[in-house]
């Protein structure tokens, strides 16, 4: 595989809401934890983490994300224990120098500053970790892959509340866009990304 160079660690919603005892508990964090850790502290000048945002009250979205929220009205910020939507301790002690990008829907780009962010600091290659395989980190993929940044999965850094939505996004990654997304091991990212 190709040396990663111009590149930015994107680690998608590692937030309290998701860890154990979160309202949206996603039980891999935990494991997979240590690992995103490991790449953070390697590259923090070069990492961005995203929060997903909820809105304050269900009405303040429209659509289908009003449905959703009247749903998972625990999940809005009303409702939410201070502290939820923050970055999970073990990765928050990275920032600064790591970025932190606020987003209100899955994708990290959507209604945010990180593709701006990106292309100001001549990021060519986006290398992604976080929660959940299936939903915040696909949509982030694709929105990258769309605008044409070279993607690399760190496939021991992600995890997911679903083991089956995670297996079938890995087996799509590797089989549907094999020639946009590159998976690879924390071991063969650091051996393909030098520190800067």
């Amino acid at each position: 595989m190709e040396g990663i160079r111009d590149a930015a660690h994107l680690c998608i919603d590692m937030q309290n809401i998701f860890a154990k005892g979160g309202v949206w508990e996603t039980p891999w964090m935990e494991k997979v934890l240590p690992v995103i850790s490991e790449i953070a502290a390697r590259y923090q000048e070069r990492t961005v983490f995203t929060r997903f945002i909820t809105p304050e009250r269900p009405e303040d979205r429209r659509g289908q994300w009003r449905a959703y929220f009247t749903k998972w009205k625990r999940a809005t910020r009303d409702d939410l224990a201070p502290g939820a939507l923050d970055i999970v301790p073990a990765l928050s002690r990275y920032s600064p120098p790591a970025l932190v990008v606020d987003k209100p829907a899955y994708s990290a780009f959507f209604g945010s500053r990180l593709g701006h962010l990106l292309v100001e600091r001549h990021v060519g290659t986006v290398v992604v970790s976080g929660a959940e395989t299936d939903v915040c980190v696909l949509a982030t993929v694709l929105g990258a892959v769309d605008l044409g940044f070279r993607v690399v999965i760190v496939q021991d850094a992600l995890c997911s509340s679903s083991d089956t939505g995670h297996d079938a996004l890995m087996t799509m990654y590797r089989t549907r866009f094999n020639e946009q997304i590159e998976l690879v091991s924390t071991a063969e990212l650091f051996d393909m990304w030098r520190p800067e």
